[in-house]
């Protein structure tokens, strides 16, 4: 599959309506490959805008997004500040997904240009309701503004396609025998 790269301009939202989706990034282990002190994996989803994840050492910086079973995905959205953050906001970011940190495939790189707000990148397949599904997602921060070492995300939320309960029978029986024990009396 050919790795689409992406120019993505910073959407400022006060809150969005999830509508079609929802965020499950608490179902995942999160890691980093590195952080200052104090601004450590956790800065990442406590919902506070004026927290950051800090890296420390040399790029690419990795965030790995780890669920228990496999997952269908949607979007990943990011907070940056290129306003606040200047050469610790992130210009190029590489989004890899797999079953394990070992055969992670590139899906997007995306390039941002001095984006403040909520960065919202589509993990469909050609922007359709064909999901990503994976285990382990990994963003990978390539290069920053202004020749950057280090990197600031303030937040990042994952989302998968909304749950539609089924009412009724979820499975269509085609003997007597099965219909006959498909209820509880």
């Amino acid at each position: 599959m050919p790795v689409e790269s992406v120019l993505v301009e910073a959407e400022t939202v006060e809150k969005e309506d999830e509508g079609e989706k929802r965020e499950i990034g608490k179902l995942a282990a999160w890691t980093v490959s590195s952080n200052k002190p104090g601004n450590g994996v956790e800065m990442l989803r406590d919902n506070n805008l004026l927290t950051y994840w800090q890296s420390d050492g040399s790029q690419p910086h990795l965030v790995n997004i780890q669920f228990p079973k496999k997952v269908r995905l949607q979007q990943v959205a990011l907070f940056v500040d290129f306003k606040v953050d200047e050469s610790y906001t992130p210009n190029k970011i590489s989004i890899r997904a797999g079953n394990s940190f070992h055969d992670l495939r590139e899906i997007k790189v995306i390039d941002l240009m001095e984006p403040m707000g909520w960065v919202n990148i589509s993990l469909c397949k050609n922007d359709s309701k064909d999901f990503l599904r994976a285990f382990f997602v990994q963003l990978a921060v390539l290069s920053n503004h202004q020749n950057g070492r280090d990197t600031h995300i303030r937040q990042i939320k994952i989302y998968g396609p909304r749950q539609t309960a089924v009412i009724g029978q979820p499975f269509e029986f085609t003997t007597i025998e099965f219909s006959s024990r498909s209820t509880i009396r």
